[in-house]
């Protein structure tokens, strides 16, 4: 029996959605895309097209959550299902969009470019705890058009998993579908196996701006899954209490959700967030709060509740360095994310609020998925009687039971065993091996992975095709060369 954490009953998730579509009726929802307006208008809503303010009847949304699917998968690059949104399926994916890496021998924040993300993706393509990539951080070496795009051309030639990414812009997100396109064979194949979903975002409290709606249809209208991540902050951007700041989170994505549907009935979408407190001391938005692991339950819990694919962002931390704050936060959040069956847990690697990226953390954060995995397998039975049957023979020994053929059979089912990251060694074994701590484990592994990395075999004329689509898109932003481009060849 997989194990839940569930901290909403279902009166109390009645109540929830019941207020959400009370508040998509008063104030009712600013959106800030004329054609969305327009196709609420059409379908019943109340549109006031001076203040651009919305209200939108309960059953428009119902009839977009009949059409929403229940279930859809993510498929890699060989066109394989890896994985599933929907259920209690879970998965990890490292954090995205940070815009700093930390430097492991300074321990400096440095701004991300084209090489630190490189290093992020090979990491992640290394450790199965990740079951997709994301566009992890944004490169600052190239011109500000190209930075959502060019996150998924590195990650389209460096990896084959699954990709958790978004756009910028409303432009960008047609130029991103049509690179996906390129190695999909095709927008009818795209639409068939989808490999990236796109994190779109409304703005707290009860905002769907120009681009985060016009992303909405674009992706609809393409059948490539869009992933609402509802950000409420609770106390600044939402009411200040948790229940209240899910509330929000459930209007936000309720009326996404109809904005898409009407867009294109049956597209995939997912009911997610990056939701936080606000800490009145330090005005921070701390992702590595139980706080903001327990709106993430509730909200996860409500999605389910509807019948939808969920996401969440967990496993973050507000230190600046992978310290036993880092740990703490991350492990906690992980686990909380895992109990709570959330099929898509975004935020590994990240350190800052989620404003700095660290292979380092990925290869830590990577121990403690597995740990949460474990966790998920929950209690089993393996034998006939509980404990009574391994007491046969047994001399009140303490190492009698090391001698039984079933420990060797069973004791790897049972236990999980960690890498070499996690140190479980004697003191006298931890000092002959250098007394090192978890991040120059980690700094370790890093290194092991990054020589030990090979670039996938793609197909060379997809890959020939994409590099073009791109380069003739830098060159329309100014970009004569990408960088380091003749990194990026066939090998």
């Amino acid at each position: 029996m997989q194990p839940k954490l569930s901290l909403l009953n279902d009166e109390l998730i009645k109540r929830i959605v019941e207020e959400a579509y009370q508040l998509l009726l008063k104030p009712g929802v600013k959106v800030q895309n004329a054609e969305a307006r327009q196709l609420l208008a059409e379908a019943g809503a109340s549109v006031d097209e001076e203040t651009m303010v919305v209200r939108i009847p309960e059953q428009i949304v119902r009839k977009a959550l009949e059409t929403a699917p229940r279930q859809f998968n993510l498929y890699d690059y060989e066109g394989n299902p890896k994985v599933q949104y929907g259920g209690d399926a879970v998965q990890f994916d490292p954090g995205s969009s940070g815009i700093s890496v930390l430097i492991p021998e300074t321990l400096e924040h440095k701004t991300a470019e084209t090489e630190d993300l490189i290093r992020i993706i090979k990491v992640a393509e290394s450790l199965p705890q990740y079951d997709a990539q994301s566009t992890a951080v944004v490169c600052h070496d190239v011109p500000k058009e190209l930075h959502d795009l060019y996150r998924l051309y590195l990650v389209m030639l460096y990896s084959k998993k699954p990709i958790v990414t978004g756009a910028f812009t409303n432009t960008t997100v047609h130029q991103m579908i049509d690179m996906l396109a390129i190695f999909a064979g095709g927008h009818d194949k795209l639409r068939e196996k989808p490999r990236a979903v796109f994190d779109v975002c409304p703005s707290p409290p009860l905002i769907w701006s120009n681009f985060g709606a016009g992303n909405l249809m674009t992706l609809a209208r393409a059948g490539v899954p869009a992933e609402i991540v509802s950000m409420p902050l609770a106390g600044a951007a939402a009411p200040v209490t948790l229940l209240g700041a899910v509330t929000q989170h459930a209007a936000e994505c309720l009326s996404g959700i109809a904005i898409h549907q009407l867009a294109h009935a049956g597209s995939p979408i997912v009911w997610g967030g990056a939701p936080s407190t606000f800490d009145m001391r330090k005005g921070g938005t701390p992702f590595g709060s139980v706080e903001t692991g327990m709106i993430d339950s509730s909200y996860a819990q409500v999605g389910k509740y509807l019948g939808l694919p969920t996401h969440a962002y967990l496993g973050a931390t507000e230190s600046k360095v992978l310290d036993m704050q880092a740990g703490l936060e991350s492990g906690l959040g992980a686990m909380v994310g895992a109990l709570s069956g959330i099929n898509m847990i975004s935020g590994s690697g990240m350190l800052d609020s989620l404003l700095c990226q660290s292979p380092e953390k990925l290869v830590i954060d990577a121990e403690g998925i597995a740990m949460a995995q474990r966790m998920l397998q929950g209690m089993k039975i393996h034998t006939e009687t509980l404990a009574t049957g391994f007491y046969e023979g047994v001399n009140f020994k303490g190492g009698d039971f090391l001698k039984q053929k079933i420990t060797m059979q069973l004791f790897q089912k049972e236990q999980h065993m960690p890498g070499n990251v996690i140190d479980r060694d004697s003191m006298r074994g931890w000092k002959a091996s250098g007394s090192m701590d978890t991040f120059t484990r980690a700094r370790i592994r890093v290194t092991e992975i990054l020589a030990s990395y090979k670039r996938p075999e793609l197909d060379p004329d997809k890959e020939a095709k994409l590099r073009a689509f791109v380069l003739d898109l830098a060159k329309q932003a100014g970009l004569e060369h990408l960088p380091n481009i003749e990194d990026f060849q066939p090998a």
